[in-house]
């Protein structure tokens, strides 16, 4: 069973960068299609980034676009976002999601897209 682990979450100031981290489980991390998504209190999970284990692309929520960049080290089986300029809206909960059935053309921006989940990281942006 796949497993997630996140890391890097903390407390910045506004205009700081933080870079999250998430190392997976499994011997076929190339083929997961991975994605960010992050949850305030009282909201709703949200799409952050998203990346296409093809190389087809990554994708980018517009509040974070220019900002936040999605990569991922598939030697490290770990997928990173690094997140620049933040912002106090951009505080929540940030989790890291797999879709390890590596569908090439699917969807990849919603929560239920995806089959495995991290426990998730707490950012906080003091303004």
């Amino acid at each position: 069973q796949v497993q997630l682990v996140e890391s890097g979450g903390g407390l910045v100031q506004a205009g700081g960068s933080l870079r999250l981290s998430c190392a997976a489980s499994g011997r076929t991390f190339s083929n997961y299609n991975m994605g960010w998504f992050r949850q305030a209190p009282g909201k709703e999970r949200e799409f952050v980034a998203a990346d296409r284990w093809t190389g087809g692309g990554t994708y980018y929520a517009d509040s974070v676009k220019g900002r936040f960049t999605i990569s991922r080290d598939n030697a490290k089986n770990t997928v990173y976002l690094q997140m620049n300029s933040l912002k106090p809206e951009d505080t929540a909960v940030y989790y890291c999601a797999a879709e390890t059935q590596g569908f090439r053309f699917a969807t990849i921006t919603r929560p239920s897209d995806y089959n495995t989940w991290g426990q998730g990281t707490q950012v906080t942006v003091s303004s």
